[in-house]
């Protein structure tokens, strides 16, 4: 099934799709490449805003983030244009819902799946919408380079890898390959997970990195600090909000190296003194600035239980 997937940077958070794949491969390709690498390798993965597709969306966004607005209808309505725009037919959408996250409740959450559902079946696309947990951070990166060192740690089967990421993953890969009509229905996620055991998965990443054009490498920031916790306990919940606005504030919406590395996830037990996170900044303001943040409130929440 060819995927030709577009992607956005960046605007508000630590980096968005399309800042992570440009620490492997080039994601700014005209119409004409992005074509004949969908045709030559069955997928790629670019940055929507060097296409020449979707004008009236273009414009109404950009009008949007001036003056402030986001409504839920355009959020849609811009999904799903550059989605048609590129000839998609079949699309999986995440919604992560929780109290931190862009989408709060179950209840905001189904009314927004309920309208992707709709304006799909409109203009002829089959959408199957999830909703997902959307409490704690994914992984353990947050920023364009730990995000991108956690993708490739997943796909090459690594020990280390994040679980939670590799899990969350194979779960979208595998409603992605349920479409495949020749399949037998729910067997999508285990279908991923063997061509993600087998190393077909890295194959393919590497085949596509390579036809899109190896990125030059950036540098992981050299300015660190690792903010620990204050007792001992257990980590109750991960604030995903105050957690973005350290990595922005630490440079990572501008810097792809900047960011955070998370030590700690939810449930794990912890001890006074022991890093929760890990600051990584390439600039001495950026590193102040995120520093002083973190040791006003660190975004976790650690109980006694």
């Amino acid at each position: 099934m060819p995927i030709p997937k577009t992607a956005s940077r960046s605007l508000s958070s630590c980096a968005g799709v399309a800042d992570t794949m440009s620490v492997l491969a080039n994601v700014d390709l005209d119409e004409n490449k992005l074509k004949k690498l969908v045709s030559e390798n069955r997928g790629a993965l670019v940055c929507h805003s060097g296409l020449q597709i979707a004008a009236a969306n273009r414009l109404i966004s950009s009008v949007e983030r001036q003056i402030g607005i986001t409504q839920q209808q355009h959020l849609v309505s811009s999904i799903l244009a550059i989605k048609l725009a590129m000839g998609i037919t079949h699309l999986v959408i995440d919604i992560p819902v929780g109290i931190n996250s862009r989408i709060k409740n179950t209840q905001d959450a189904m009314r927004l799946r309920k309208l992707i559902e709709y304006v799909g079946d409109q203009t002829g696309i089959m959408i199957d919408a999830v909703i997902t947990d959307g409490s704690e951070p994914i992984g353990n990166g947050i920023g364009a380079v730990l995000e991108a060192r956690d993708v490739m740690k997943v796909l090459r089967n690594k020990d280390d890898a994040p679980q939670d990421l590799r899990e969350k993953s194979l779960f979208l890969a595998g409603r992605i390959i349920d479409f495949d009509p020749q399949l037998r229905g729910g067997q999508g996620y285990f279908v991923a997970k063997e061509i993600l055991n087998s190393g077909r998965a890295l194959e393919s990443i590497n085949k596509i990195i390579h036809a899109q054009g190896k990125a030059p490498q950036p540098t992981l920031g050299n300015l660190t600090r690792e903010i620990v916790a204050t007792t001992n306990g257990y980590v109750e919940s991960i604030n995903n909000t105050r957690i973005n606005q350290i990595g922005v504030l630490a440079g990572a919406s501008q810097n792809a190296g900047a960011g955070l590395d998370l030590l700690k996830k939810v449930g794990d037990k912890v001890v006074e003194g022991e890093p929760l996170f890990r600051i990584h900044a390439t600039h001495q303001s950026d590193f102040g600035y995120a520093s002083t943040a973190a040791d006003g409130n660190n975004g976790y929440i650690i109980t006694s239980k």
